[in-house]
């Protein structure tokens, strides 16, 4: 183990490539690692709203830029300091071939492909943004990514990382353990883990911070239910179920994501084709909005007024307006498709997102659904990363920004 943690310190301290392609990929021989200063949350271009009451904070958790958009740091532009050089750059996990395709969004070709662990799922950006992590599921491990060269580094193990994320103080990083049926929290460096909270579901995959980051909401796939999980406290509050709609197969929630105002939930469900609000506080469910078969991955564009619906089940992407609950857009992939996960380019224009079934990526523009490209990859691309992105700090999954 103590091999593993003399890597990642290494890799944190080198801004040039680690080479090679998986799991036993070292730095170049002859490499001089460069210092790097300690990573801290960058001073924001936008100050916090004045003449607002801040509530009360998670210790440690950077204050909002606006106490009534969560989201207020991720507007076009508003890079931290410590991205501002990186190329823009698509990452995509294949699970089917246990690689990894970068591609450069500005030509829509790829670069380049490596092999990762075993059945990558998602590539899931650092709380502090020096990293992207490729959660290699059944390979127990984290292959990390130098994201200003792109390059590989090698992989740290981890028990069963399906999906990560990073509490919003960034003092750990937590893994939905889906096949252990726990909540892991670890290390947000060396990726040791701290503490294994087992949990009554099945399928633990999704998940997003309350406003104050006091808590967090979970998904569990294959039960229908959602978990709330106190954050600093890393244990469990409370249980619930989601019903069956009338006519439908039982729950499937899949993505979680927080309203701009913090005041709600919005949960993808596969089988039921659309998505369920929640009230944040106290978390309990308050409606259903159908949106198309197989809801699936949610983001919030870059003016925080709507929210992005990708329905694998149908080929489709809906826009929802967050102010009046209703789809506003929905536009079709020609020829269908199987929108799965992906992130907003950083100017907001274009939604990259996975063909999980067609082993493609698709570039779509926002304003009017225009397919823009459609570019092979390899088999079963899922959790796609488009980075950087702006945002002071990441929550985790293929990038949640504030």
């Amino acid at each position: 183990m103590k091999r593993w943690f003399l890597v990642i310190a290494v890799l944190l301290l080198t801004v040039n490539a680690c080479s090679g392609g998986g799991r036993d990929t070292a730095l170049p021989p002859g490499a001089t690692p460069t210092p790097t200063p300690t990573p801290t949350v960058p001073t924001p271009t936008t100050r916090p709203s004045a003449g607002r009451v801040t509530p009360k904070l998670l210790p440690g958790m950077p204050p909002p830029l606006s106490a009534t958009d969560v989201y207020a740091a991720d507007r076009p532009g508003q890079f931290a300091a410590s991205v501002r050089r990186i190329p823009v750059r698509i990452y995509v996990p294949n699970s089917g071939t246990d690689t990894v395709t970068e591609i450069d969004p500005r030509t829509y070709k790829v670069i380049r492909t490596f092999r990762t662990g075993r059945q990558p799922q998602h590539v899931v950006p650092s709380w502090d943004l020096r990293i992207l992590w490729v959660n290699n599921d059944l390979g127990n491990s984290l292959t990390p990514i130098n994201p200003v060269t792109g390059l590989p580094g090698r992989a740290v193990a981890v028990r069963d990382p399906y999906n990560l994320y990073f509490t919003p103080d960034g003092r750990r990083a937590v893994v939905m353990a889906s096949n252990e049926k726990q909540l892991d929290f670890l290390d947000p460096h060396t990726m040791a883990l701290r503490k294994a909270v087992p949990v009554p579901c099945a399928g633990v995959n999704h998940a997003d911070f309350s406003a104050d980051g006091k808590t967090f909401l979970v998904s569990c796939e294959f039960s229908g239910q959602l978990l709330v999980v106190d954050t600093a406290a890393e244990k469990l509050l409370q249980v619930l179920r989601l019903p069956t709609r009338r006519r439908m197969a039982a729950p499937m929630p899949q993505d979680v994501k927080l309203s701009p105002d913090g005041r709600s939930y919005y949960v993808a469900d596969m089988m039921s084709n659309g998505v369920w609000v929640l009230s944040a506080s106290p978390v309990a469910i308050k409606a259903f909005l159908p949106t198309g078969a197989g809801a699936h991955g949610l983001y919030v564009t870059r003016d925080s007024r709507r929210l992005i619906i990708t329905n694998r089940g149908e080929g489709s992407i809906s826009l929802l307006d967050f102010a009046t609950r209703k789809v506003v857009k929905k536009f079709k992939i020609p020829g269908g498709g199987s929108p799965d996960m992906g992130g907003v380019s950083p100017d907001g224009a274009v939604l990259w997102v996975s063909g999980r079934y067609n082993a493609v990526v698709y570039a779509i523009r926002l304003s009017d659904g225009k397919l823009l490209a459609r570019i092979p990859v390899g088999k079963g691309p899922h959790g796609l990363a488009v980075f950087p992105q702006p945002g002071r700090y990441s929550l985790g999954h293929t990038g949640v920004f504030r």
